[in-house]
């Protein structure tokens, strides 16, 4: 596994030694060992989630807040997303800034997302499965989130406007200097 750290600290894409030949291809898609070493700290999932979406769709920007903050290891089993970590520690100098990486089940590609981060993506193929570990447990009255289209952020979802599916939820969802961080 190849580890590279984003310009956002704590947030790496890792890319899998990938063994193929004429039958298909193996490669190791976890291994906590070498996770933990390659991001440089300790990290224990205990919860595995996964979604199936259709193109256009645009999943805002989520996070979990206090002691129910949420790191998260995604990756995409069939498709292809844009996936995007913005980083809300209010301490940190990249503040308010994000990362957009292309996920897909061809590259194989993940994104590790530390606590104290945003995250969302936006399916960009027909259809997208997408996969993703968490270090805490979901807390439904510690969830946070920031609209899709904030001004501050200007995130490119790679998605014609026309195209966009947001769920009525993260349509109501606040711009990041109104949110509750």
């Amino acid at each position: 596994m190849n580890f590279i750290e984003t310009k956002l600290k704590g947030c790496f894409i890792i890319e899998p030694t990938l063994f193929a030949d004429d039958r298909g291809y193996f490669f190791e898609s976890f291994n906590e060992e070498r996770f933990n070493k390659g991001i440089g700290t300790n990290v224990e999932f205990v919860q595995d989630n996964q979604s199936f979406s259709q193109h256009g769709v645009i999943r805002a920007i989520h996070y979990q807040l206090g002691e129910y903050a949420q790191a998260k290891l995604v990756r995409v089993l069939h498709g292809t997303v844009i996936d995007v970590a913005v980083d809300l520690r209010k301490n940190s100098p990249t503040y308010g800034q994000h990362v957009a990486i292309e996920l897909s089940g061809e590259n194989k590609r993940q994104l590790f997302i530390p606590r104290g981060f945003g995250h969302g993506f936006s399916v960009v193929s027909e259809t997208a499965e997408f996969f993703y570990k968490c270090d805490n447990y979901y807390n439904k009255e510690s969830e946070g989130g920031i609209i899709f289209n904030d001004p501050t952020l200007e995130i490119d979802w790679k998605v014609d406007s026309d195209q966009i599916k947001v769920s009525e939820k993260d349509l109501i969802l606040p711009t990041l200097n109104k949110a509750r961080l």
